[in-house]
Parts: structure tokens; C-alpha cells; sequence
């Protein structure tokens, strides 16, 4: 019996709430000049006081060593085994902007980039072009038929895009173009089997005809491709945990995630005090919230200590709006590593604090990567936190008699 099928059995409804506050690649490295992470640095003195009567730990989303990638990430807090259930980006960001897939359809995600006179790529993210431009960007490219396969193009936010293919014969097991490095070309797609042979052919066909129209439209002068993939089927977290759950999140890639695993995903401005009013109005409507903050994640991306910082304490300040609410259980964490030092997703493992009426604090009195790892805890695989969740909301029976 593999772990949701022993939660799906012992999990029962009840009046309780959990919020799950996920604060995206809030995990840091220390600054060389003082010796801190962002979120050492940052003063949090809300989820420092939420800290003292928590439990607290470190996770690792999918083991040690390994760098998560966004989806795996929040798999993993959902309870899912991220290898298991490996969802491609694809579907999930054409599911989040409610594109209509159908039954065959491949989905990739795309990156608007930056190459050079040579080809190298020197930004992956063509320096962030607002979705307006997106758009323009993917209207150029949009209805293309190849080899007897329709293609659509679609903006999701800023630099990035969906891709759907549509025909007979494609298999998703094709490999990204996007090297997820600067000073290098984009990659050719590759068959991972002989059945994706005819997607890798028309991705790349796509991918040239791309370069041709782009090439004027710098910084957005070439596109990358990655995460092939069909809609997979997922067990729901009502099936397993009987919840009633809620999604507040905008940016369309977590949308889409959280309708894969069968959440009501509500409608929510782009600021932090926006998504804490939406908790506010659809409280008594839902019994777990999965709040998402995605701002700190593009600030690490972007090698910007500074402003994840401030992201950190924009955080923290609007922390007394959930907790005045008085859920009974409240969980703060990332879904991964993005140290501003590196410009990208790392393999760190994750802070954590789980605040239940019934929880047994330990002595962490701050929200940091040094002092949650001499938590209670320890140091745990991040697909136990909704179990521990669960618990501490009394939703799980007992096992065995």
C-alpha cells in the first residue's frame, strides 16, 4: 500500500482548517558580506512569533542533492510522490490558463530568450517582456500546421508562453530545448522513444520557423521549449483526504497545478494583501487553503537579494491577516531552494513551521534556515508534511486496532 492509499483510508472530514502558505524559492544562501540568507536578513518578526509556538524542521522536496523543479516541489508538499506523479510543465500551465485540452493533445511550455550575433543564449526570460508583448510575440506564431499537426500558441505571463500540439501520432516523450543555462545554444528536441519521433521533427520545424520571425523582435529573438507532456490522470485531495480545498494563486502555472489535483482555484489579485483577502472572503467555504507567493522566486531567479528580501517582509507583514483568522493549522514553507547567489532552483532543503493547537513546540524562536534545522522535526521528506498537516488538524483516524 503506497502512503495515499493509507491517508486515503484513515482520512475523515471535519470542521478544521489548514492553511498552507507556500512562499516560492524561499530558500537562500548567505550573502558573502554578511554571512545571511534572504531570510535571515529579513527582519519577520510575524512568522518569527508564529515560529515559537510552532514545530519546526527542514523538508527536502524530492531528496538530498536534488534541485526541484517548481512543479515536483509543490507535488511534494501536496502529498504526491513527485517521481511517481511527474507532470510535465506543459499541461499544467495550459490547464492554468484554461486552455481546453483534448485527448492526445501534447503541451509544452516556452521561454521568450535572448540570443546573440552567435546563437548563445545570454537571458532565458528576454529580460521579463510584460504579457502584453507576449502576446503580440505569440499571435505571430500561433496556428502554424506542420506535418499535419495544428499548433497553438499562447501567452501565459511576461516571458513565458504555452505550446499545444494537435494531431495523430505525437507521444510526449521528447526532450526540452531550453539548456537552462546562459553561453550555450538552445538544445535540439530529441525523441526519448521512437513513438515521439514525429513530435521531436515538428517541434524542431516550430523551433526554425521561430528563429525567422523572432529575429527582429529583440530581446525576445528566440524561444525555448521544455516540459512535453499529456494530462495525466491524478487521485484528487478530496478523494484521498475528504478536504474541501482552495487555491490562491495568480500566476497560471500554480493554477493549473492545483486544478490537477482537484482544488477550487478562486480568483485573486497579483499582490500579496489581494490573495489574503481572498482567504478572508472565501473562508467559511473551504477547509484547506493552499496560498502561493510567487514574487520571491523571480527575485532569486533574478540574482536580486535585495528585493527578495523586501518580498520576505512583505510576507511576514501581511502574516497577522491569515493568522487572525485562527485556522487550526497553519503551514509556512517554499517549494524549493532559489538562492539569489545562484540565480536558479538549488537542491537546499526548506524551512518549515507547522502551528497546530496540538502540535508540540520545540525551541526555534526564528523563521530561518539555521534555527529550523534544530527543530523538532529534523529534516523530513516534504511529501509528509500533509499527513502531519492532517494530524494536527485531528483529520486522520487511528491505524491498526
Amino acid at each position: 500500500m503506497d502512503s495515499l492509499e493509507l491517508i486515503r483510508g484513515l482520512s475523515r472530514p471535519s470542521p478544521t482548517k489548514i492553511v498552507l502558505l507556500v512562499i516560492d524559492g524561499l530558500g537562500g544562501l548567505p550573502h558573502p558580506k554578511t554571512g545571511k540568507t534572504e531570510l535571515e536578513t529579513a527582519n519577520t518578526p510575524n512568522l518569527d512569533q508564529l515560529a515559537a509556538k510552532s514545530i519546526c524542521g527542514l523538508i527536502d522536496p524530492i531528496g538530498p542533492g536534488i534541485t526541484p523543479g517548481s512543479t515536483p516541489g509543490h507535488l511534494a508538499l501536496f502529498g504526491y510522490d513527485p517521481i511517481k506523479f511527474n507532470m510535465g510543465r506543459g499541461v499544467i500551465e495550459a490547464t492554468g490558463i484554461d486552455f481546453d485540452l483534448k485527448p492526445g493533445d501534447i503541451a509544452a511550455r516556452g521561454n521568450f530568450c535572448t540570443v546573440d550575433e552567435a546563437g548563445l543564449i545570454t537571458d532565458r526570460r528576454a529580460g521579463r517582456i510584460s504579457t502584453e508583448k507576449c502576446a503580440e510575440l505569440c499571435q505571430l506564431l500561433d496556428g502554424l500546421v506542420l506535418d499535419g499537426v495544428k499548433l497553438f500558441v499562447l501567452p501565459v505571463r511576461e516571458h513565458r508562453f504555452v505550446i499545444v500540439f494537435r494531431g495523430k501520432g505525437l507521444a510526449p516523450e521528447a526532450s526540452d530545448s531550453d539548456p537552462q543555462q546562459l553561453g550555450v545554444t538552445p538544445k535540439a528536441v530529441s525523441a526519448l522513444n521512437p513513438q515521439a519521433d514525429l513530435m521531436s521533427v515538428v517541434a524542431n520545424k516550430f523551433i526554425a520557423q521561430a528563429r525567422t520571425v523572432l529575429a527582429k523582435h529583440h530581446p525576445a529573438n528566440m524561444l525555448l521549449l521544455r516540459g512535453f507532456s499529456q494530462r495525466p490522470h491524478l487521485p484528487t485531495m478530496p478523494e484521498v483526504y475528504k478536504l474541501k480545498p482552495a487555491a490562491i494563486a495568480c500566476y497560471p502555472m500554480y493554477r493549473g497545478l492545483a486544478k490537477s489535483v482537484g482544488m477550487q482555484v478562486l480568483e485573486t489579485g497579483a499582490a500579496i494583501t489581494d490573495e489574503m483577502a481572498t482567504l478572508k472572503k472565501n473562508y467559511t467555504n473551504y477547509d484547506f487553503f493552499f496560498l502561493h507567493i510567487k514574487g520571491t522566486d523571480s527575485a532569486g531567479e533574478d540574482g536580486d537579494f535585495e528585493r527578495k528580501v523586501k518580498l520576505i517582509k512583505e510576507a511576514d507583514k501581511a502574516l497577522p491577516s491569515l493568522t487572525s483568522l485562527k485556522p487550526e493549522v497553519i503551514v509556512v514553507t517554499g517549494d524549493h531552494s532559489t538562492p539569489a547567489m545562484l540565480k536558479g532552483h538549488s537542491w537546499h532543503p526548506l524551512p518549515i513551521v507547522i502551528y497546530s493547537e496540538w502540535c508540540r513546540p520545540d525551541r526555534v524562536g526564528e523563521f530561518s534556515e539555521s534555527a529550523c534545522i534544530l527543530g523538532g522535526l529534523g529534516r523530513v521528506p516534504a511529501t509528509q508534511i500533509m499527513p502531519l498537516a492532517m494530524a494536527n488538524a485531528l483529520k486522520l483516524a487511528k491505524f491498526g486496532a
